[in-house]
Formats: C-alpha cells, structure tokens, sequence
C-alpha cells in the first residue's frame, strides 16, 4: 500500500494570521509538522500542501516537498485532495491513504501517525480515522478551539462539538472526556468521495468536518493515543508549545 501525508498550511489563518511561519524554538512552526511526520514509518513520503509562496519557499529550503494549491479552499480536506491528485499526476502512482496532518501540531510523534493509520491497513471497510486523547481538565472540556468527540462501545465516533459533551450534570464524564487529534487518515476514493459529499447542517453548526461524514451515513473510527500534544490556535498558545518544546526528545533528532 502506498501511504503519504499531506500537510495543509496557509498563512491567512484567521485567528493567527501568519502562523505557519512562526517559530517555535527557532523553527518555523511547520517545520516542526513537517520532520517529525517525515519520522513516521507507515509513511511513504510527506508533503506541504499550500497556497502561499512564503511556505513553499521554506519546506524547498529544508528539502523538503510542497504542492502549491489553490487560495480559494475553505477546508483542509479540500486542499489536501487537490495535492492529492497533483502528486499522483506528478509521480504516476496512485495512493491508497492520504494522511491529513494539521498544520498546527508541532508536537506531533511519529508514532501517533503510525496509530491513525494502522486501521486502515488492517481493514478495508475503514475509510477513515481519527486519532482521540483523553482530557485532563474541566477547562479544557469546556474550551471551544478543542474538538470533543463521544463514541461507542467499538470506538466508532457518534458526535463531534466544540461544545462540552458529554454532560457531567448527573455523574462524573471523567473517563469520556475525549477531544479529536487532527491526524486524520483517508483512503484515497474515500477523501475524494468525501468533498464532493454536501455540506452537512451540523458539520456547519459545530464547525467540524467529521460531522459530515457522520451525517452522511459513514463512520469515522477513533483511535485512543496517550500522546500528549497541544494544537497552537493564537499567540499564547505558541509560548505554551515552546516551553514545552525545550525538553522535548525529538527535537534534537532534526533541530541543527
């Protein structure tokens, strides 16, 4: 199976304008997505998908790959399926998982990529995964730029919200505080399928796009990780992930 991850970056973020190109320890934000995504071993390559000349021109300055994409995508997963499409045209080979890795996770580990895709390696009714991690606080359950999500008994996704589910008003919600981990592995035609699909009334009211899958009949299957990352959505955020980052283990391994 040929397996790659795509990065989407674009600078007119509207909350952090310019935010790929920050630097976190010295490096600029995407950078970061970029090497430790290159460390994971189902991957077969990775890519920068992008709309911006600045992000294009760093990822070629550290040899790394980007696609140069349209600046009219409202959504991620839009960008990633036109790179997509690029790469098999460039290569010759068709992809069978495309990885769309956020932008916005310099934290990221390997392995972490290596556990959204393992389901859709080993089973081909899985179109698409995403990656869950337990939350620590009420704060954080109560924080509308972290993704919630509640699932069944086989871990299969019933409902995504940026709003606090589920409830603690009867009984402790502890052990199903759970918030998404935007490492989301297609298959191929699943991606595809999914952009052209409509646009969904809850996918636009909680502003998550696995809820158009959802709404559509289809599964998302989660998978639990003890990895413990933290997006960067604005400026203090930055200064969090870079305290953090100072100690961190696979920063040595790509930081000259």
């Amino acid at each position: 199976m040929k397996v790659i991850g795509i990065i989407p970056a674009r600078m007119g973020s509207s909350r952090f304008p310019g935010k790929p190109l920050e630097k976190i320890c010295g490096i600029p934000m995407v950078g970061h997505v970029y090497f430790r995504s290159k460390m994971a071993d189902l991957l077969d390559d990775v890519y920068v998908a992008t709309c911006d000349n600045e992000i294009m021109e760093y990822i070629k300055s550290i040899g790394g790959k980007a696609i140069m994409t349209s600046d009219k995508h409202k959504r991620a997963s839009d960008r990633v399926a036109e790179a997509l499409l690029k790469i098999e045209k460039e290569t010759g080979e068709k992809v069978d998982i495309v990885v769309m890795i956020q932008g916005d996770e310099p934290m990221i580990y390997p392995e972490m990529i290596n556990q959204s895709v393992n389901p859709l390696v080993k089973d081909k009714n899985i179109l698409v995964s995403n990656l869950m991690a337990d939350m620590k606080s009420s704060a954080e359950h109560e924080d509308p730029n972290e993704v919630k999500v509640v699932v069944d008994v086989n871990n299969f996704a019933l409902y995504f919200s940026r709003e606090a589910i589920p409830s603690n008003k009867k009984e402790s919600n502890e052990n199903y505080m759970h918030k998404q981990v935007c490492i989301i592995p297609f298959t191929r035609n699943f991606l595809l399928k999914f952009n052209e699909l409509e646009p969904t009334p809850l996918e636009i009211i909680e502003s998550v796009d696995m809820m158009r899958v959802l709404e559509h009949g289809y599964k998302v299957k989660m998978v639990p990780t003890k990895y413990d990352t933290y997006s960067v959505d604005n400026k203090e955020d930055l200064m969090r992930v870079e305290e953090l980052m100072k100690k961190d283990e696979l920063l040595s391994k790509y930081k000259k």
